[in-house]
């Protein structure tokens, strides 16, 4: 087994959407050699004025701390894209290298969706890895770019030792009735190609890597069965 390989993966729910019943999440990967990986940061601990569709819960501060990680234990934040709801802690990591697609990370600065959050994810750039495309982030470990949701998304592919292939699909596909070739474009999404053509992808993907666990970005129903933070996947 490879030095960096993943040893396991914890799901954490650090807050709610109440009105459409939807939780927000991020995760935890935790390799061999002590590694500790964090995959988005959930909701900023102070709502920015007019924010009233979202609320928090334990955040993820609070959840690490639950299993002995303080914010300076964080080695890497995976950035899947920097909407509220995702990158609302970045800053709190101080010791982290933020991994992000270059496309999102260009596109965020000048784009007013993500104004709100630029205290948190606009940081010295000697602490952020722009990647350009599906990339092997350490064995175990692959970030597949799934542009659509936003410019620029990624998803996260995890190979854990027991549970095999988990894919995290996050925004790309945020509930498992999208996770299919026959969906039909709605009119709602002005990306819809794009994020038909992540989706696909990510289908092909999952036959390819025969993934046994596909874990959806916020879907309730699905979210109730998974194991939380503290218990884990391995």
């Amino acid at each position: 087994m490879s030095r960096n390989a993943v040893k396991r993966l914890y799901l954490m729910q650090v807050g709610s959407m109440p009105e459409y019943q939807i939780p927000i999440v991020c995760s935890l990967v935790q390799t061999e050699d002590g590694k500790n990986i964090l995959i988005d940061s959930g909701l900023p601990e102070i709502m920015p004025e007019g924010e009233t569709e979202f609320e928090n819960g334990q955040d993820v501060i609070e959840q690490l701390a639950s299993i002995g990680l303080k914010p300076d234990d964080i080695d890497v934040v995976i950035s899947t894209h920097y909407d509220i709801d995702h990158a609302g802690r970045h800053a709190a990591f101080t010791k982290a290298q933020y991994v992000v697609q270059r496309v999102h990370h260009l596109d965020a600065a000048s784009n007013p969706r993500f104004a709100a959050t630029r205290p948190e994810w606009d940081q010295p750039m000697e602490r952020i890895r722009l990647v350009d495309g599906d990339t092997e982030l350490l064995p175990g470990l692959t970030l597949i770019e799934t542009s659509g949701h936003v410019p620029g998304h990624q998803s996260v592919l995890v190979r854990l030792p027991k549970t095999g292939a988990t894919l995290l699909t996050v925004d790309a596909v945020p509930f498992a009735a999208g996770f299919t070739r026959d969906e039909q474009d709605d009119g709602s999404n002005p990306d819809a190609e794009a994020t038909r053509a992540s989706t696909v992808k990510l289908l092909d993907l999952a036959e390819r890597e025969h993934v046994g666990l596909v874990i959806f970005g916020h879907d309730q129903a699905q979210w109730e069965g998974l194991k939380k933070l503290p218990e884990y996947y391995e």
